[in-house]
């Protein structure tokens, strides 16, 4: 072979491999193509998004709007469920990981573009009343979510939730709600030092001389700001301010934003069943569960009307699933530390931004993991500077409001006791208790006795009972 071939050989089979490694890419392309392709049509047959006039690029940034506005509870709830004596990193792990894994059963499981976490008030319920004040331990009280999580299951795939809510009227409800929002406001203005105790008047107004209360009351008005204009996120956009602000002026440190997630051990399958067994947590467990029930319910009803999955007769598509998937998420997100995990009616911002299925969901519990490798950030953030979401979370929950009754006076009273006796008494299950009691004496006075339906007298019973002998 003569030597000035070489360089023809050597160049002839460059050219042989760079078309050869051409081609391997091309295929290699095509293949991830096609596999792309195949979960494309895969995530849009599962997820009926076609027959719900949506696409994935639009689900994708519900799911983002969704999570932006709820993603606060990933820093508020582990600075709440650390006052009843639990680790703050465990509970910021175990938030996350309930709200996830309830994302993702309400999306694949009812395919409802709704997302899901521990939720406000309860989980202040749980810290300051249950074990708070009435002093039992953070275990036990995790025993009563889960108690009340199972009969939430049972009501949901029974008749029994018709009946229940049909049963306990729609004032008596409405206060409900607007009551722990009240009660989730004292704590905010408390927690903030905007109000403070007073041996003369009970509560005052903070020291506003002080930068904490200063930057807590800023919070407020930084996210009410924010909401006003409709900008996603508003909230957690707020708690980052202010948390920066802290580090600028010194008052935390900043320590980074990522890293690996802490140990969840300290909370994991810790509840106490047996000990929660006791007739003295009847009313807790009741509190537990009505609220958690009729919170739920309206928020499924409320969120499902706005994205069009109402029928033909006004009734909400796959309730029965929605609600079997929140109820199903009390109860395992027990196994992480978490008070009742329910659905978030901030699910209404991602439905007005295209979201229509589950798929909208997913993606929120999607966040929620990557939320994890979070918590140098969420350990930092000071107490003030989530003050202004409580407050303004609290207001957002009294515009139910609205809908009282106003000119029936047997059921409006009872609805003013529940809400004002609420946040007075520090108790959600005291409120409840009183406004029921109002609620059969002030029936029975007018003359309305065959009005009282069998739940209220069952209930009023059971509170009657906790004033006697508990």
């Amino acid at each position: 072979m003569h030597a000035t071939s070489m360089p023809k050989i050597i160049l002839e089979v460059t050219a042989c491999n760079l078309i050869k490694t051409y081609i391997n890419t091309f295929n290699n392309i095509c293949v991830i193509w096609n596999i792309l392709i195949c979960m494309r049509n895969f995530i849009t047959n599962f997820f009926e998004l076609k027959l719900n006039n949506t696409d994935i690029k639009s689900e994708i940034i519900a799911g983002i709007t969704t999570f932006l506005t709820m993603a606060y509870i990933i820093f508020v709830n582990p600075q709440i469920m650390e006052v009843s004596g639990m680790d703050k990193g465990a509970i910021f792990v175990g938030t996350c990981l309930a709200a996830a894994i309830a994302c993702f059963v309400m999306g694949i499981f009812a395919n409802w573009p709704i997302g899901l976490a521990p939720g406000m008030g309860l989980n202040a319920f749980f810290t300051y009343t249950v074990v708070g004040e009435m002093g039992y331990s953070w275990e036990v009280a995790l025993g009563a979510v889960f108690i009340a999580g199972i009969l939430f299951f049972i009501i949901s795939v029974t008749n029994l939730r018709k009946w229940m809510i049909a049963s306990i009227p729609m004032n008596l409800r409405l206060a409900m709600g607007a009551g722990v929002g009240l009660f989730i406001g004292i704590i905010g203005l408390k927690t903030g030092g905007i109000i403070i105790t007073n041996d003369a008047t009970l509560l005052a107004l903070g020291d506003f001389s002080k930068i904490e209360t200063l930057l807590a009351a800023l919070g407020f008005l930084i996210i009410a700001a924010l909401s006003i204009r409709k900008i996603p996120g508003a909230i957690i956009i707020g708690i980052l301010i202010i948390t920066l602000m802290a580090i600028v002026l010194d008052l935390i440190k900043f320590n980074g934003m990522v890293s690996s997630p802490p140990s969840i051990a300290p909370t994991l399958m810790k509840l106490d069943i047996l000990g929660a067994l006791n007739i003295s947590m009847l009313t807790v467990i009741m509190s537990f569960l009505f609220v958690n029930l009729f919170d739920t319910t309206g928020t499924l009803v409320g969120v499902a009307s706005r994205a069009n999955l109402l029928d033909e007769n006004g009734e909400a598509e796959n309730l029965n699933k929605a609600l079997k998937a929140d109820s199903g998420a009390s109860i395992f997100g027990t196994f992480f530390g978490c008070s009742p995990v329910t659905s978030y009616v901030e699910s209404s911002a991602g439905v007005e931004a295209g979201g229509r299925t589950g798929l909208t969901a997913v993606i929120v519990g999607f966040l929620f993991i990557l939320s994890i490798f979070l918590s140098p950030l969420a350990s930092i953030i000071p107490a003030y500077a989530t003050a202004g979401a409580l407050i303004y979370v609290a207001i957002l929950m009294l515009g139910g409001m609205e809908k009282l009754n106003w000119n029936h006076a047997s059921e409006l009273l009872p609805a003013l006791v529940i809400l004002i006796m609420i946040p007075l008494t520090f108790s959600i299950a005291d409120g409840i208790a009183l406004g029921f009691l109002s609620y059969v004496v002030l029936k029975i006075t007018n003359g309305e006795l065959k009005n009282i339906s069998t739940a209220a007298w069952f209930l009023t019973f059971i509170f009657i009972s906790k004033f006697i002998f508990l």
